[in-house]
């Protein structure tokens, strides 16, 4: 039976980013700054066809007013957030950081990567329309500074 792309949102382009994931893992292991990973798994998710973005600026607003920024690891062809970590384990609170990134903005999927001692991945979803905060426009913001 071949599931459809609509039962999980952004399915197909996840389960590659998973997939290089892993890939850079097997090949680096643990044990190294989030930095190197970082900029290895840029590498292999672009050397795989896909546009990474490093290093995203997110704007928190409360009743119009801009009150924090936060700045999210990756967004993978403009769908996707990806918060990388290297620690031993992931735990509720890294979890609860790339909800805010989605509650934040108008991307609706994130997948938080652990580079820890086993390689670790949680898929996270929120829709638009259950996000009762501004939703900042960061796709319009990162498409307007490549115009510029």
């Amino acid at each position: 039976m071949v599931q459809s792309e609509d039962r999980l949102k952004h399915r197909i382009l996840t389960e590659k980013i998973i997939g290089v994931f892993y890939e850079v893992y097997n090949e680096l292991g643990h044990g190294f700054l989030e930095s190197v990973y970082e900029k290895a798994l840029e590498f292999a998710l672009v050397s795989n066809g896909l546009r990474v973005r490093r290093k995203i600026d997110i704007e928190v607003w409360f009743r119009s007013q801009k009150v924090g920024k936060f700045e999210a690891d990756m967004l993978v062809d403009e769908r996707v957030l990806v918060e990388l970590k290297a620690c031993r384990v992931l735990d509720a609170a890294h979890e609860a950081q790339l909800l805010n990134y989605l509650r934040a903005t108008e991307i609706e999927v994130g997948i938080l990567l652990n580079f820890g001692l086993k390689p670790q991945f949680k898929r996270l979803a929120f829709d638009n329309a259950r996000k009762k905060v501004h939703a900042g426009s960061l796709l319009e913001n990162l498409l307007k500074a490549d115009s510029e």
